[in-house]
């Protein structure tokens, strides 16, 4: 490994380490100052909008209507599935918050494999990570355009996803701020709703709640804690883990931040305890409320886990309620998605990975061009699935992207363990923000993701996504000389002096 490379987390003002980051420094996606933010950005995120940004990215419909198949399949110890997979997703964070404290960059995991592991790295879970988003606002559009199709049965649930898509679009073009703004209230109302939750739970199931009773025996009354065995509740993990992705938007958010240093740490430190907070706590309520042998199969809002809870503490129009809350993660989760999959289609364009032009930024910094090319690739699988809904296209996409989520905890473990493997004991020491026990926690991260790995192929429904996204994988690999020539291109140019 050349010298150059060595340095990977040095303060960028050291004069004794600043030839070692040059490379870091003009790989980075934002001009950055002396204090690592975004010297021309003149809208920058702040801290409230990263960590909103964070929780807005993955609280929505798998929390709210699909905690109720893992339930159903695992029982009460469906809360130790909650706790083992996001203790795994902690330790990816934690690894990613290490890098990302040191050295913030759009594109975050995706810029830090280029320079851990190599080209290949980059362009492989790059374009995996912005292949999932892609699929993720189809997804969301459809939700939203069919919930508006609901109330509004004039208004063509197409044409509802459209105009959700063109909606959020405008809001990012404008500033990186807008963006944060309009995801902040959006995520704050998803937020407020799981409070008020946890905390009316609480009573709720302690017998303080008026005409209340004591329902924490809940927990163990019906066939037991795992009524199928605790090798069910570990096999729930499988279930769960993906319920969490979305968690690492907080650190390419940061970069764009008035403080990216204070915004990382915040996010991989503290972030992630509310997450599981509020993923294991609404689980734990659940269960207690309502017989785990109870829950119906949630087919619609009307009779979500969320929804029956609330009508148990005696809310009128519960549904309503939470059709609305529902409706407002599913545009909180588009709104980020669009940010996500924009800023990685702009990192890959830098490096070469993609054509320089969707590189391109307004003077306001928003990557236009990405933003644009991404929001076509959803509106193209939006459209499928309204034209052709049986051709299996739609499915395709939406399971190939399946396991995005366990490739990219995978390079940030390999990527953070061989990037400390190169540092100093004094590099090491002065760390901002630190991974603890490495490399034996990478390890335990990997062996979780090949568990998870494991029990998805003794699924049908997990075998689809595990065979659907090794085409999506292997297609990519096929294509990689054609873009390893580019990359070369790019990199050779910066080379040499101008």
């Amino acid at each position: 490994m050349s010298d150059s490379s060595k340095s990977r987390y040095d303060n960028p003002v050291s004069p004794e380490t600043s030839i070692g980051l040059r490379r870091v420094e003009r790989s980075s996606v934002v001009a950055t100052g002396e204090n690592g933010t975004d010297s021309n950005s003149p809208k920058k995120l702040r801290n409230r909008h990263v960590t909103m940004i964070t929780l807005g990215g993955i609280i929505g419909a798998s929390l709210f209507v699909g905690s109720g198949n893992v339930i159903r399949t695992v029982g009460p110890a469906a809360i130790l599935s909650y706790i083992i997979g996001g203790l795994l997703v902690f330790l990816a964070m934690r690894m990613l918050g290490e890098m990302a404290a040191a050295r913030p960059a759009i594109g975050s995991f995706m810029e830090y494999a280029r320079v851990g592991l190599g080209n290949w790295a980059a362009y492989l879970v790059g374009w995996l990570y912005w292949y999932f988003w892609v699929g993720v606002l189809a997804y969301e559009s459809v939700l939203g355009g069919e919930t508006l199709h609901q109330w509004f049965p004039t208004l063509p649930a197409w044409l509802g996803s459209l105009a959700l898509l063109a909606i959020f679009v405008g809001t990012n073009l404008i500033s990186v701020r807008t963006f944060g703004e309009v995801e902040f209230w959006l995520a704050s109302i998803k937020v407020i709703s799981i409070v008020v939750f946890l905390v009316a739970g609480l009573f709720f199931v302690l017998g303080l709640w008026p005409n209340g009773s004591f329902h924490v025996d809940n927990l163990w009354n019906h066939d037991g804690f795992a009524p199928h065995g605790y090798s069910v509740a570990l096999t729930g993990v499988a279930l769960v883990i993906f319920s969490y992705f979305g968690t690492e938007i907080a650190v390419m958010a940061a970069a764009e931040s008035e403080d990216p240093a204070k915004g990382v740490r915040q996010a991989t430190s503290t972030v992630i305890w509310r997450i599981l907070l509020f993923f294991v706590g609404a689980v734990a309520i659940i269960v207690m409320v309502i017989p785990w042998n109870e829950l119906p199969v949630p087919k619609d809002v009307s009779v979500a886990p969320f929804t029956l809870v609330f009508e148990r503490f005696g809310v009128p129009g519960a549904a309503v309620i939470m059709q609305l809350v529902i409706f407002t993660a599913v545009i909180s989760v588009l709104n980020s998605g669009l940010y996500s999959a924009s800023r990685m289609l702009s990192s890959l364009a830098h490096e070469g990975f993609a054509p320089t032009i969707v590189a391109r930024k307004t003077k306001n910094g928003v990557p236009a061009v990405a933003l644009v090319a991404s929001t076509l690739g959803g509106v193209v699988a939006t459209l499928v699935n309204f034209v052709a809904p049986d051709s299996g296209v739609f499915d395709f996409i939406m399971n190939s992207a399946g396991l995005v989520a366990l490739f990219v905890y995978a390079f940030i473990a390999l990527t953070q363990m061989n990037m400390r493997r190169t540092m100093s004991p004094e590099e090491v020491a002065g760390l901002k923000l630190k991974m603890w026990a490495t490399p034996w926690l990478n390890i335990l991260l990997m062996l979780g993701i090949a568990f998870v790995f494991v029990v998805m192929m003794f699924s049908a429904d997990g075998r689809t996504q595990v065979y659907t996204s090794l085409i999506a994988t292997v297609v990519l690999v096929i294509l990689w000389p054609l873009a390893k020539k580019n990359v070369e291109k790019v990199q050779a140019r910066r080379r040499t002096p101008s």
